[in-house]
């Protein structure tokens, strides 16, 4: 990133013609700048109009290029526009930020942007309003991811996890926990400083009961990444099975459009083909696989390999078979294989004359497979009537997205930095934990805690070292 005590400026709104273009300016000369290329109907100098207020005017360009040369004279109206102006601290970034909103014609909007630049703006690097935004204080780290999120969110689902994260959810049950750990170090800390004096100011049993707590909080949050993760990216579903089951038929059903080729001809899908289809606010990410079975041909070898790839990094697997053909060796190979992921076994061509039932598959699976089946569901369907697929998807939702989000009774966590971070604090808090438990001196304790709260604090993007001291200094009378 670029030094932040220069104005920038850059277009707000996506690219392509719309019926509205908006170009962002932020720094401290965003108004001086602004008023060289904006003129207001009401006569008003920019740098006098009220905060936050919509004022009609007139966007003006005194230098502009034609075939083969620059013409200058006279500023020339380009295009009328609404003009705003949000006066530092109170506006996204912090600083001083004028929005100039045009039509959004390409051309208009690259003409602002120039004419900004040629006052004295430079063009934004990519997300450094939200930078600014957090280096002043407007967002924690949390919530600067957050803002990405809103923007890519895919669904309903992953769009309120991303609110959630935006309007301090996750970031104020970490400060929660951070805020407790700074009490417990500066305790720690301040027996350290009056050992000889033999002054406790926090009993053993009490820190060991608030570290376990914290712990166990902690160590939710965890396990929630994966759900978190899921909601914010969609469902992973691998569609598998042995060639001629109906794999691309049921992919078909399901997005309820022909988008993969189906033929009696084994091998017709050589490739891992990705589409998506939003269930109940969550998306799904289909993916369809070659058929798996022993060939010669390269091609379809190199589309089984792919699918292999594909299957390891599911969430769901939807497991195929044809109801209208007995089960094969095969078939009874997958069951005991592919048993890692929560998996929905399918049973496909239920509008056929079926040689086997729901109950005799029960049996069949119980038998070749000991695992635990509460990650596994069984739906008939036909890929050819429909019957069976909305089941289907509500059982792919179910099985990857547990009930604690929808409830709204707890905080997910999302990212996989959040969740690597957490897990450096619960690690260290677990070995502050064996410190007491060891009888080992309370600089030991003491730096275990440190890294904990470091890790937090990278979190949401707090340095704690200074934080520490002014605790410190706060809780107790050291001089007294």
């Amino acid at each position: 990133m670029s030094a932040l005590d220069d104005t920038i400026c850059a277009v707000a709104t996506p690219s392509g013609e719309g019926g509205v273009g908006i170009v962002r300016v932020s720094g401290s000369q965003a108004l001086p700048i602004a008023s060289q290329v904006v003129r207001l109907r009401c006569g008003k100098p920019l740098s006098d109009i009220t905060s936050h207020q919509l004022y009609l005017g007139k966007f003006l360009w005194d230098q502009y290029p034609t075939s083969d040369q620059v013409i200058q004279g006279t500023p020339t109206v380009l295009d009328e526009v609404l003009v705003v102006a949000m006066r530092a601290p109170r506006s996204y970034t912090g600083e001083d930020v004028v929005e100039v909103h045009g039509h959004g014609g390409p051309l208009i909007v690259q003409a602002i942007c120039e004419a900004l630049t040629q006052a004295g703006a430079r063009m934004a690097e990519p997300g450094e309003f939200t930078k600014r935004a957090f280096l002043n204080g407007r967002l924690d780290l949390t919530q600067a991811e957050a803002v990405l999120d809103t923007i890519q969110a895919n669904s309903l689902h992953s769009l309120k996890l991303a609110q959630e994260h935006l309007q301090g959810g996750l970031s104020g049950v970490i400060q929660g926990h951070r805020d407790t750990l700074v009490k417990l170090l500066a305790h720690v800390e301040a027996g350290m400083d009056f050992g000889e004096e033999d002054i406790q100011f926090i009993e053993q049993h009490e820190l060991k009961e608030k570290l376990r707590k914290m712990v166990g909080a902690i160590e939710k949050l965890i396990e929630s990444a994966q759900e978190g993760r899921i909601i914010r990216e969609g469902i992973r579903t691998v569609i598998l099975g042995r060639p001629n089951v109906g794999k691309s038929s049921l992919l078909n059903a399901i997005l309820d459009v022909d988008r993969a080729i189906v033929s009696k001809i084994p091998g017709t899908t050589r490739d891992v083909l990705e589409e998506s289809v939003t269930v109940e606010g969550v998306m799904i990410r289909l993916f369809d696989t070659a058929g798996l079975r022993e060939t010669t041909d390269e091609l379809e070898q190199e589309g089984m390999t792919r699918a292999e790839e594909a299957i390891k990094q599911a969430d769901v697997l939807i497991m195929t078979f044809d109801q209208s053909q007995p089960l094969t060796e095969q078939d009874l190979g997958f069951i005991t294989r592919y048993n890692q992921q929560p998996r929905v076994m399918i049973l496909n061509k239920y509008d056929l004359p079926r040689r086997f039932s729901l109950d005799d598959f029960h049996r069949i699976v119980k038998e070749n497979d000991s695992r635990d089946e509460h990650e596994t569901a069984y739906v008939q369907a036909s890929a050819v009537t429909g019957e069976g697929i909305d089941q289907l998807k509500r059982t792919i939702k179910k099985l990857a997205v547990g009930k604690r989000h929808e409830a709204g009774d707890s905080v997910l966590v999302s990212r996989l930095r959040h969740k690597v971070l957490l897990q450096q604090a619960a690690e260290a808090l677990h070995n502050a934990l064996a410190a007491i438990d060891d009888t080992q001196s309370a600089e030991c304790v003491a730096l275990d805690l440190r890294v904990a709260l470091q890790a937090l604090g990278q979190i949401v993007g707090i340095v704690t070292n200074e934080d520490i001291l002014d605790q410190i200094f706060r809780e107790f009378c050291i001089g007294k």
